[in-house]
């Protein structure tokens, strides 16, 4: 059984989702678990872990809602304030929900580049583990050192870095962002998602080879064992198929032995967020 780690779902709102710009019409719309279950199938996927757009609560009980009524979704990852001062007290309620797997915040669209290392936010994380509950780090390459400085920090609680935390594939400049995934890769609580390639690529310009250094890189520094797929759908569909998406790392991979590949697909996502099969 394969495992989509990263994928959205969400009912389109103009002031919720005004980062869904004119240029990104063709995601400007709804997409729920209808409409992804075929690709789903169609791809030989057995499950997926549907993970936040909105940094609302209500965001975190909308998937969880659609996962209760879909099985399909195996686990959510939702969004909770990691910085209120009633923290622990949320994270005890959330905690009796058995498909939620951790949280996220949008950390790539904070103006302070030290969000991560504000003592409250910190405060929060240090919260986390002893509910079980994994973070989903979503940041730019300019974060990655601030991200180091945070899992150093929490070596019991584990995190995984969504997007290769977005390479620039569509100018080719990857230095700062080598030099901070292969930093950060030297904590063994951390995992990387292979997912969200294609939208930092040319979305109308983009080859596979855009793609293979990056892959070399995290493949190299993070093991065979720290990898998952993800697909970012919907948001992917900006550049790509979901076909398409599956396939840039399909090729990658199929170099790998059958018990590795099957670690990438599936095994990996399974272990990292408590996944029922």
């Amino acid at each position: 059984m394969k495992i989509d780690s990263h994928q959205h779902f969400w009912k389109f709102h103009p002031v919720k989702d005004a980062w869904i710009t004119d240029r990104m019409k063709v995601i400007k719309r709804d997409f729920l678990p209808a409409d992804l279950k075929p690709l789903l199938l169609e791809n030989q996927f057995g499950g997926c872990v549907a993970v936040q757009a909105d940094q609302s609560e209500e965001e975190t009980i909308f998937l969880l809602d659609l996962a209760k009524d879909n099985p399909f979704i195996k686990g959510v990852v939702g969004w909770i304030d990691l910085r209120a001062d009633a923290i622990e007290e949320r994270l005890q309620y959330y905690s009796k929900f058995e498909k939620l797997k951790g949280f996220r915040h949008i950390i790539q669209a904070e103006a302070d580049i030290d969000f991560m290392l504000q003592s409250k936010f910190q405060e929060g994380i240090s919260q986390l583990a002893k509910h079980n509950f994994t973070y989903d780090i979503l940041i730019f390459p300019k974060h990655l050192e601030n991200a180091a400085k945070l899992v150093a920090k929490f070596p019991e609680q584990k995190f995984v870095i969504d997007h290769l935390a977005k390479p620039d594939f569509k100018n080719k400049e990857f230095t700062d962002w080598e030099s901070g995934i292969r930093a950060i890769a030297k904590f063994p609580n951390v995992m990387c998602k292979v997912s969200g390639l294609v939208t930092e690529a040319d979305w109308n310009n983009w080859t596979t080879a855009d793609f293979t250094h990056c892959l070399d890189v995290v493949t190299e520094v993070f093991g065979i064992d720290r990898l998952m797929f993800g697909s970012d759908w919907p948001v992917s569909l900006l550049a790509a198929s979901y076909a398409e998406s599956c396939e840039i790392v399909e090729e990658y991979f199929s170099k790998f032995s059958k018990t590795d590949q099957d670690k990438f697909w599936s095994e990996n996502a399974i272990r990292f967020y408590h996944l029922q099969k």
